[in-house]
């Protein structure tokens, strides 16, 4: 064996031990059978191999202890109704997982759109047909607990002149501010609320206790809306928002 075949082959045994050490974490999927393809599960195990992926068909199944911890629920828009007459039990059982509501079509996001803003287990909604690096980014976004909201349902909502529902109530005064900005608009409304609290001078952890996120989640979120922005920093991004504030 050459010096670099040793030098790999050590680096896949330091990759796998790792793996082993991993905490291991279950995605509960609460759906029919191929709402969520063997495509899309066979890339959640590959890209996040920590993952235990548990799908059943009712939600009674999704009412047991499961071998590892769940973090995160995915329910089919059929069975939230059911999901949400659960949610006491679903809560109890699972207390670690955020939830979301998967949605086939862009059509149905209003309708999801109000049903997240009235539900108490959900609070995200998890498009499929996004591609599927975004996907998967998204579903690890909402493993480290943060939420989400697809652009496309503000940006319909502002092209139509109305408010994207009570979902979006947190975040209306950015988002006002937002729309007449190109950039700002492809952040989401949790991200814009985040950024105008950020402008005003809070701290992470301030923001967090003031949302009811942790503080590491705030600084996903911070990290996404410079990415979008393309700013440097925290300073910059906020700068552009009170700048934009000023112009309107």
């Amino acid at each position: 064996m050459t010096r670099r075949d040793h030098d790999e082959a050590h680096t896949d045994y330091a990759a796998q031990s790792a793996k082993l050490r991993e905490p291991r974490r279950i995605i509960l999927i609460i759906a029919d059978s191929g709402t969520v393809s063997e495509r899309l599960i066979h890339a959640l195990e590959r890209e996040i191999p920590w993952v235990v992926i548990e799908q059943v068909e009712h939600v009674a199944a999704a009412c047991q202890v499961f071998p590892h911890p769940v973090s995160l629920i995915l329910v089919g828009s059929r069975l939230l109704d059911g999901a949400e007459a659960r949610s006491a039990d679903l809560l109890r059982l699972h207390p670690q997982a955020q939830a979301a509501v998967i949605e086939p079509s862009d059509d149905n996001l209003p309708l999801s759109s109000a049903n997240v803003s009235r539900s108490p287990l959900v609070r995200s909604l998890l498009p499929m047909n996004l591609r599927l690096d975004v996907w998967l980014s998204v579903v690890r976004l909402m493993l480290c607990g943060g939420e989400y909201l697809p652009p496309a349902l503000i940006l319909r909502s502002r092209q139509n002149g109305h408010s994207a529902g009570p979902l979006l109530n947190d975040g209306a005064r950015a988002a006002h501010v937002a729309s007449a900005d190109s950039e700002m608009a492809g952040l989401t409304a949790r991200e814009l609320q985040i950024l105008e609290m950020v402008s005003r001078g809070l701290q992470n952890k301030i923001i967090a206790a003031e949302i009811r996120l942790s503080e590491n989640t705030v600084k996903i979120h911070l990290h996404n809306i410079i990415t979008k922005l393309g700013a440097h920093n925290r300073t910059e991004a906020a700068a552009r928002f009170r700048s934009l504030q000023e112009r309107h």
